[in-house]
């Protein structure tokens, strides 16, 4: 496949910022579409963004090609569709794409999270979607990013080596050499169950946030996060979750990364437990925390992240009791029922697959309707 020169990017917040900018700055033709306009004019009476970043990482305005509200004039001349929205959107991004895909164009979803490659097919066929198109998602996002302003970004790291993998795993090498030019850290990630299960923001970023909801709420989030928010205590909770989730990937026929691991891989850094290893994490220290606890942190990564795990894990024999309570805590600060809202068994339409069945679809394509 010939390497793409024009990109949407799908989500104007501080992640889709960064990146539409990064690829303004390599050289590629890049729409921007959010679906407020507002929140995009100023990128547009501006005509780009401002990016800044760590030293030598890429920076300078980037001029962006066309800013839009309207899905059809996003995806009409896109060679590569990037959805860099929380995944409590992927559905209605879904929908809003059905309409307007075509043939050829490659959709990747940074992060999938959690079965969100699973999500966003089930969603295009529900609508009527029937381009051949290639759906792909990456295990994390692969910016450690904030915004500074309506058209500013600022890219306080790149991860080293972020995983990728096509829904069905057949499409990984045409999805990795297509997007290798501008993202070279992207490496195989296997297939669509080995990214969602290799989600490191469902063990991170619920229960970090939520164990220090006194603390966000005192203090509207004036600590950082990571390292101010990460004691012993609160990292000896994420093991026992990290462990739920390895599990539950094993139960799948998987070998998940452990927590360690997955810091080595993205980050290249190690220590003797967890606590020491995010604290050795240089791109953490000056995150923020969240200024409230209305934050994707929990609207997004208990639905779309802990809720299918913890759904799996159900359907093929696994105990999580640590990452149900956590579920449980998200329900009760939110006033809400994630296990509801989020992505069960029956949303991704995968109930009744069996291990087997479950691997053929995500590997080579096969699904029963």
């Amino acid at each position: 496949m010939k390497e793409p020169t024009r990109i949407a990017v799908i989500g104007a917040g501080h992640g889709g910022k960064a990146m539409a900018a990064h690829l303004a700055l390599m050289g590629r033709e890049v729409t921007l579409y959010n679906r407020s306009f507002d929140h995009v004019r100023i990128i547009e009476e501006r005509g780009g963004i401002d990016l800044e970043s760590y030293e030598g990482g890429p920076h300078g305005f980037a001029r962006i090609q066309k800013v839009t509200s309207d899905m059809k004039v996003a995806l009409e001349d896109a060679e590569m569709i990037m959805v860099v929205v929380p995944s409590s959107a992927h559905a209605d991004i879904a929908k809003l794409c059905a309409p307007h895909l075509k043939d050829g164009q490659i959709i990747v979803l940074h992060p999938g999270r959690t079965c969100g490659c699973i999500e966003f097919d089930n969603v295009l066929r529900k609508n009527g979607c029937t381009a051949h198109y290639i759906l792909a998602e990456t295990e994390t996002f692969i910016y450690a990013s904030r915004t500074d302003g309506p058209a500013q970004a600022r890219i306080f790291r790149i991860k080293e080596a972020v995983p990728l993998a096509a829904l069905p795993a057949i499409h990984n090498k045409t999805v990795l050499t297509a997007i290798r030019s501008v993202f070279p850290q992207f490496i195989d990630g296997v297939d669509t169950l080995h990214t969602g299960l290799n989600n490191m923001g469902a063990i991170f970023h619920p229960a970090i946030t939520i164990l220090n909801a006194g603390r966000i709420e005192s203090t509207h989030g004036d600590f950082e996060y990571y390292i101010d928010g990460v004691t012993p205590s609160i990292a000896r909770v994420l093991e026992v979750l990290d462990r739920e989730r390895v599990t539950v990937a094993a139960s799948l026929g998987i070998r998940a990364r452990n927590a360690m691991e997955w810091l080595a891989l993205a980050y290249n850094v190690s220590g003797n437990d967890l606590h020491e290893a995010i604290h050795n994490q240089s791109g953490y220290y000056g995150i923020k925390a969240p200024a409230t606890m209305n934050h994707r942190y929990i609207f997004e990564d208990v639905p779309m992240s802990l809720v299918p795990i913890s759904e799996l894990g159900k359907r093929y024999g696994v105990s999580t009791s640590a990452i149900d309570s956590i579920v449980r805590l998200g329900c009760i600060i939110h006033r809400t029922d994630y296990r509801r809202s989020g992505r069960t068994i029956d949303k991704l339409g995968i109930q009744g697959l069996s291990v087997s069945e479950l691997t053929a679809y995500v590997r080579e394509g096969w699904r029963e309707d």
